[in-house]
């Protein structure tokens, strides 16, 4: 059985296993509303399953959507996704046929759409013949092809110092006003995967526009889905803009395409998370984040990577919000411990006028050893010695306290500090390849290794 065949078997395994249980669950219930505080709602005499859909009716004949995020003996706990004006007491909750799944297909290319999978760019409905689950289907760990082709991102500093691989999940880390969004951008466009989906999950409404038109631009938009769930959405509607990014990028991960997913926030996907844990009475824990939370991550992060033999891969670049540049944050550590990496930006840095801010010694790929060659390896180690070696000694040579002679470590760091603060820095419109990104990386240490010769 070819590669191909076994992807086709596999998904057709998957989809018989949804019907299945599909089938075996008790029909849906009406009920009516009770109670109201904040976001949560209370229904009795409904059945409904965790995640379905309920739709509410209002006192002016409007139907409000909610979801299935808990229960305690006959009563279920909705939360609204969208405006919850208008409800009263009694309301009738009228569960949804199909619920979980959204609608996937190449249509999506060069839209933009809610966490709903409504359109938001005014360009028409969209039709899609395909289905999915909307929290995805747990691939067999042992059925994942390994790491062990690069991914040519198109940032100089990344490609050569902090190699990624197709089916790599990384981590920005970052405060804010430190260039993130940039940088992302310049992923998005210069990247050699075939499509990209971008999650802007709880961030800014205005930054939606500037990212699709200034930073992602026409050309590359064209290959790209942007799903945008901004901050003043319900947070389930966030969570499910997480959900629905993930979704589209597995989709077309398992057509056998090499996928570039963007999520910008992880830290407000766990915030939107805290929110419906504290509203229906779960206990806060760390931080005031409850257990839900670091449970609900590793769930997200997991379902990007390599697919099964014969299908694509989903590169993620999640978007860590670092309050207070403070790296001990809960969510941060969370997000530390299930990802393949971590790429940390320096307020310092931005603040000096270094872009992209990239602090190469707090920063790390952990599949790089796996795909990049022992040369590589060696010109990547040496420069952060270097690098590392000058940031230690920094306060002594900025006082001018430290002698030229006392250590030859200090003195190669020292002379070639300056074209190593230029190697690390790149033009938002500048592309630099992977292939001249390690040439770069050659020809400046091998300059180093005839000074000193």
């Amino acid at each position: 059985m070819t590669g191909a065949a076994r992807a086709a078997h596999w998904r057709e395994r998957l989809a018989r296993s949804v019907r299945q249980v599909e089938a075996l669950r008790p029909a849906p219930v009406e009920g009516s509303l009770t109670r109201m505080v904040g976001l949560a709602l209370e229904a009795v005499g409904s059945r409904a399953a965790i995640g379905d859909a309920c739709d509410v009716l209002t006192s002016d004949g409007r139907c409000v959507e909610t979801e299935v995020v808990g229960f305690a003996g006959d009563r279920l706990y909705l939360m609204p996704t969208g405006d919850p004006h208008g409800l009263i007491p009694q309301a009738r909750v009228v569960p949804r046929e199909r619920a979980g799944t959204v609608s996937v297909g190449p249509q999506l290319l060069g839209r933009i759409v809610d966490g709903a999978a409504r359109p938001l760019d005014d360009l028409g409905p969209i039709e899609c013949e395909h289905r999915v689950r909307l929290i995805g289907t747990p691939i067999n760990p042992l059925s994942r092809q390994t790491i062990n082709e690069p991914l040519d991102v198109g940032i100089r500093a990344i490609n050569s110092l902090l190699t990624v691989g197709r089916g790599q999940r990384i981590g920005l880390f970052a405060g804010s006003g430190v260039g993130k969004s940039v940088l992302l951008g310049m992923m998005a466009r210069y990247t050699s995967a075939e499509v990209i989906v971008v999650g802007l999950i709880g961030e800014r409404g205005r930054e939606v526009k500037e990212f699709v038109e200034r930073i992602l631009g026409p050309d590359d938009r064209k290959r790209a889905v942007v799903v945008a769930t901004p901050a003043d959405t319900p947070p389930l509607m966030r969570l499910h803009g997480a959900w629905l990014a993930s979704a589209i990028a597995e989709y077309f991960r398992d057509q056998g395409t090499n996928v570039l997913l963007i999520m910008d926030s992880l830290t407000r996907f766990a915030q939107a998370q805290r929110e419906i844990g504290l509203a229906i009475g779960e206990a806060p824990a760390t931080k005031g984040y409850p257990p839900s939370v670091f449970a609900r991550l590793p769930q997200l992060v997991e379902r990007a990577g390599n697919g099964p033999e014969g299908s694509g891969s989903i590169t993620a670049f999640y978007t860590v919000l670092v309050e207070g540049d403070d790296q001990s944050d809960p969510i941060a550590d969370a997000a530390r411990a299930i990802l393949d990496g971590h790429v940390v930006l320096s307020r310092r840095l931005a603040d000096s006028g270094h872009y992209p801010a990239i602090d190469v010694e707090g920063s790390v790929s952990r599949a790089m050893h796996e795909i990049a060659a022992a040369d590589h390896l060696e010109l990547a180690r040496r420069f952060r010695q270097l690098v590392a070696t000058y940031e230690h000694n920094r306060d002594l040579i900025s006082i001018g306290a430290y002698q030229r002679g006392s250590d030859p470590r200090v003195d190669a760091a020292l002379a070639l500090w300056p074209r190593l603060t230029k190697f690390l820095q790149q033009d938002m419109r500048e592309r630099v390849d992977f292939a001249t990104s390690l040439a770069a990386l050659r020809a400046l240490l091998a300059e180093n290794a005839a000074t000193a010769a």
